[in-house]
């Protein structure tokens, strides 16, 4: 059996289902993109490759054999995009949620199902079809959960809005103990410097009491004071419009003072290690094209 227990980002980490690049299938068309990053990548011509992707992710697999971290995988789906294990399902303290993905993902859940055998049934819940909730919009900090969602009316029209007020909700409902605070954020369909897809690609705890954060992916400035209050300004990383392209706060830590990074990520690093935190650099330029980075191609089961 496995044990679930995921209170916050960065408690030292045991087992984790990392996602796989292998059997990833053909470019996608234009229409199959689900984000503008991924098809400024198709249109470009640059999308990533199969084998560069699957170099990445290994040296990432390395990393958590170095920290003796129990490694699961998905299951092999011919020509499926089983990298980013964090949209289909996530931890909170002992609860394993299973999201309402796009439809079209439905098999990666199925590719996971091995794992899900191994926790007990009674903690394993699947919310209604209307609630809309991806485990990239949300993050877990001891007492609170933090999650991303649009608030705009015309939710329905962007592909790019994967958590709604539902998904909010039930989560309230499900850990009525918790400060469950959501966060409104700026999507775009085409320009994917301004298109939060989720909220770890606009700010993520680190350590014990710090954060990356990206001001400008937030709808409201009130969001946005709401954690440099919590956090405090001066324990805050600013990263810029580029760097939120980039992924820069889509980094993932294994230990409150062990964190994975990309290795261009230079000016991120340099502050991590300046604040006493050992990173792990990881080449993962490729994967980051698809609006995706190491947080979300990991899904955390256990931390201590």
């Amino acid at each position: 059996m496995i044990k679930l227990n995921v209170t916050n980002e960065t408690s030292r980490l045991r087992a984790v289902v990392l996602g796989t690049a292998v059997s990833n299938g053909p470019t996608p068309t234009e229409e199959q993109a689900y984000d503008p990053k991924s098809l400024e990548h198709i249109k470009a011509g640059t999308y990533p490759v199969e084998a560069d992707m699957v170099k990445e992710m290994e040296a990432v697999a390395k990393v958590f054999e170095k920290y003796n971290i129990k490694v699961y995988r998905p299951e092999l789906i011919k020509d499926c995009n089983q990298i980013f294990t964090r949209d289909i399902a996530f931890v909170i303290d002992d609860v394993f949620v299973k999201a309402n993905i796009l439809p079209n993902r439905e098999e990666e859940l199925d590719a996971i199902q091995y794992v899900i055998d191994q926790i007990d049934p009674k903690k394993v819940v699947r919310p209604p079809e209307e609630v809309h909730i991806e485990g990239g919009d949300v993050m877990l900090w001891n007492n609170h959960i933090f999650i991303g969602t649009y608030k705009g009316s015309d939710y329905k029209n962007y592909i790019t809005a994967r958590t709604n007020m539902e998904g909010v909700q039930y989560i309230k409902d499900l850990f009525p103990h918790k400060i469950v605070k959501e966060f409104d954020l700026v999507k775009s369909k085409i320009e994917p410097r301004d298109n939060a897809l989720h909220l770890d690609c606009c700010f993520q705890p680190v350590g014990k009491n710090k954060g990356i954060i990206y001001k400008s992916g937030f709808r409201e400035e009130s969001d946005y004071m709401y954690l440099v209050d919590l956090f405090g300004k001066e324990n805050l990383f600013h990263i810029t419009r580029e760097e939120m392209y980039h992924m820069n706060s889509n980094v993932f830590s294994i230990a409150e003072d062990v964190v994975v990074s990309e290795k261009n990520f230079t000016r991120l690093n340099a502050w991590l290690r300046s604040n006493g935190f050992t990173v792990e650099e990881v080449p993962y330029a490729e994967i980051a094209k698809q609006e995706g980075l190491l947080r979300c191609s990991t899904l955390p089961l256990i931390r201590d």
